[in-house]
């Protein structure tokens, strides 16, 4: 359940609002459907012992298409040559009323369910009795499970066409939904409209966002709404009064889809889902702000403290961490074994349990690691360069922790254990935001981790950020967090770098590529092509699939290997291994297999693309063309080729008969990686503790002043960087 729902707990009594876009289809009929799926969560409930009462719109638009059709039956034929059809609302609405409650009591008796109708105008409201009368029989009406439906009688109503006067009580179907839920004093008032909720701006504006928590002093300025209900006369506008003013008299609203088949459901539930208006929303999201920007603070506090220490205590908390994760590896499989069994359960796909399974032997690989960082030279400090600008006057420049990393990854708890013990190393504060499927893995790995963390470091150190949805805040946080990390799907990636102005370190696609060349030799290519489609192919250096920025990879043959039979036998073992094949233009006619649609088209874990091409010239191209500039290689003994293609490939990464699997933090010797990047600032490829540095300058003086540089003799010599700090 998400915490700011947790007040559905206590919901008993709740008022439904349906709104005329979910009652009718776009062509003004009905939309029987949704109505069906409506009264079927509406009986759920009813039979769960809520208290429900339905407020409805639909009547004048339904009317109106009735009314469209009898006045065409009815017309001359020189009518239908001008055939511009006024009708009166009030008629509509009389004409739409009784066909919309008759098809709810048909829908609610074959549910057996009892529903009762009242029509109500402004001017009823404003008499004290009647409101007291009314809130005595739906009360009577409620203890027998009778569902009350109430639409404001537009028949009858004194308001100008086309009702545009808003005076008065209420003025709309949703201002009646607002006014019920204070006067018969309901728990939730719950509105369905065509859209998922309340965004931004108009829901067509792709830049348009879905807000989950409405806050009036925040929002209510910045919200541009769209065009009014297509047939309803309120729109969102008025579905965001009615929400605040029932909100402010102490009654939860949200507003959400109808066309969705359980939403109502989902937010007895406790659901996120739809937008949330209630009088202490502007609490929650302060405090969740202050709570995101306290944690990313502290871990600034603490990393300064870890900068401080010297490289033998840095060293000591890796070992540390190390005999803490061997310590405790039962635990560890208790835990990773019950988001595994979960994620089976939910039916997730087997190359995500695969990412999530902390194997036999994973958690003794991850402490061996963590020594073999702790035992790496110290990367803070380092002087890079030593510069004489004047006589006595030294300049370095050495490298220096960045500040604060935040790290959002999917799937892979192992990814926790190498980041936090990267951030350990080169003295970065650090915060966390694994995938839900991971959540008690990552909650374990954690705790045993920041348990090794001396106090007078702080185990706030590294932070693990709990829900999905402090995310948008830390991303606002660009005065505290200096980089971040997302590790994860082409989605995620693209996402993060959308919200943020922190600079962002990653890559959205990971399109890896094999080309093998016509003096490849077989045994080295069909060894080299299995292993890095085979080895393990959920990684994001497989050659054909990279799970976590979600990105299918090709396999590029020389046009020459089709009469020497390498293709076809590389083929014969990639099918062989239960890979399923597509080809390009060239390759899928000449294997008889499917032609891709994309040679960016995601597939599942155990899939390939083929295409065929002239030459290593024409190899590069394609690269250039479809890849993702991350990890691309050759197999050819032609050494003059492979130069070409080495220095001809512009990627983080590029092979000569090597699998593209070597493309890993581990295997590069870093110790570890905390992703691979594909960006060309900063940081390139496998990203281990180097990449988490920057510089800063040094300057020793003797009492030096530029004073417009009189007297100033620059010699900007080098100077070796073990020269003593003072001569």
């Amino acid at each position: 359940m998400d915490p700011s729902r947790a007040f559905v707990t206590n919901v008993k009594r709740l008022i439904v609002k349906v709104g005329t876009a979910v009652v009718t289809r776009g062509d003004g009929r009905l939309a029987v459907g949704r109505l069906g799926a409506l009264c079927e969560q509406l009986k759920e409930l009813n039979s769960q012992g809520y208290e429900i009462v339905l407020v409805t719109s639909g009547a004048v638009g339904l009317g109106l298409q009735r009314l469209r059709y009898r006045k065409l039956v009815n017309s001359s034929l020189a009518d239908l040559q001008n055939a511009q059809f006024e009708l009166d609302g009030k008629a509509c609405a009389a004409v739409g009323q009784s066909s919309l409650m008759a098809l709810y009591d048909t829908l609610f008796s074959q549910l057996d369910v009892t529903s009762s109708q009242y029509l109500v105008t402004d001017t009823e409201f404003r008499d004290t009795s009647f409101r007291k009368q009314l809130s005595e029989t739906v009360k009577s009406l409620l203890s027998l499970k009778v569902i009350p439906i109430f639409n404001e009688n537009d028949a009858v109503s004194t308001r100008r066409a086309p009702y545009e006067d808003s005076s008065g009580i209420f003025w709309d179907n949703d201002s009646l939904a607002g006014l019920l839920a204070m006067e018969l004093k309901a728990d939730l008032l719950v509105m369905l409209s065509d859209v998922e909720g309340l965004y931004s701006g108009p829901p067509s504006d792709p830049n348009s966002k879905l807000i989950h928590t409405y806050i009036k002093e925040k929002h209510q300025c910045e919200i541009t709404f769209g065009d009014k209900s297509r047939l309803g006369r309120g729109g969102m506008t008025a579905k965001v009064n009615a929400a605040v003013c029932a909100a402010y008299a102490g009654i939860p609203s949200i507003i959400t889809s109808g066309y969705a088949t359980d939403n109502i459901i989902k937010v007895l539930q406790g659901k996120c889902v739809g937008t949330l208006f209630h009088r202490d929303a502007h609490l929650w999201t302060l405090v969740k702000e202050l709570g995101v920007r306290e944690m990313a603070v502290t871990a600034r506090e603490c990393s300064r403290r870890l900068q401080a220490m010297n490289s033998e205590g840095r060293r000591k908390i890796l070992l540390d961490i190390a005999d803490a994760l061997e310590a405790n590896e039962s635990l560890i499989k208790i835990e990773n074994e019950a988001d595994v069994t979960a994620a089976q359960d939910d039916g997730y796909e087997k190359s995500l349990i695969s990412r999530l399974s902390l194997k036999p032997g994973k958690i003794s690989g991850l402490a061996k690691s963590i020594r073999v960082l702790a035992d790496m030279e110290d990367p803070i400090g380092q002087v890079l360069k030593r510069t004489e600008l004047a006589d006595g006057l030294i300049l370095e420049k050495t490298s220096s922790p960045l500040g604060v990393l935040l790290v959002v990854f999917e799937s892979r708890p192992d990814a926790l254990v190498q980041i936090a013990s990267l951030a350990v190393k080169s003295g970065n504060g650090l915060l966390l935001k694994g995938g839900k499927e991971a959540k008690r893995s990552n909650a374990i790995l954690h705790k045993v981790i920041t348990s090794a963390i001396p106090e007078n470091i702080g185990e706030k150190l590294i932070g693990l950020v709990a829900s999905r949805e402090d995310i948008p805040n830390l991303l606002k946080l660009d005065d505290v967090i200096d980089l971040v990390i997302p590790r994860g799907s082409n989605k995620l990636v693209t996402q993060i770098k959308n919200s943020t102005k922190i600079p962002v370190l990653g890559h959205a696609d990971g399109i890896c590529h094999v080309y093998v060349d016509k003096s490849a030799k077989v045994d080295m290519a069909k060894q080299i092509v299995r292993d890095a489609k085979i080895d393990y192919p959920a990684a994001c250096n497989a050659m054909v699939y990279s799970v976590p920025i979600g990105s299918q990879e090709t396999l590029l043959l020389h046009k020459d290997l089709s009469s020497n039979g390498l293709l076809n036998e590389l083929v014969s073992d990639l099918r062989h291994e239960g890979v399923t094949l597509y080809g390009g233009p060239r390759a899928s006619s000449l294997l008889n297999i499917p032609e891709t649609c994309s040679f960016h088209h995601e597939y599942s874990s155990m899939a390939c693309t083929i295409e065929i091409v002239d030459d290593v010239q024409a190899a590069i191209n394609h690269i250039h063309q479809h890849g993702s500039s991350h990890t691309d290689c050759i197999i050819t003994e032609n050494h003059e080729v492979a130069e070409t293609f080495l220095h001809g490939v512009d990627s983080a990464a590029v092979f000569h008969n090597a699998s593209t699997r070597f493309c890993d933090g581990a295997r590069f010797g870093l110790g570890a990686e905390v992703g691979i990047s594909t960006s060309r600032i900063h940081a390139r490829g496998p990203v281990g503790v180097e990449g988490l540095l920057t510089t800063r300058w040094i300057l020793r003086g003797s009492g030096q002043v530029v004073d417009g540089d009189k007297g100033v003799i620059y010699t900007h010599k080098d100077l070796p960087l073990q020269t003593p700090l003072y001569i």
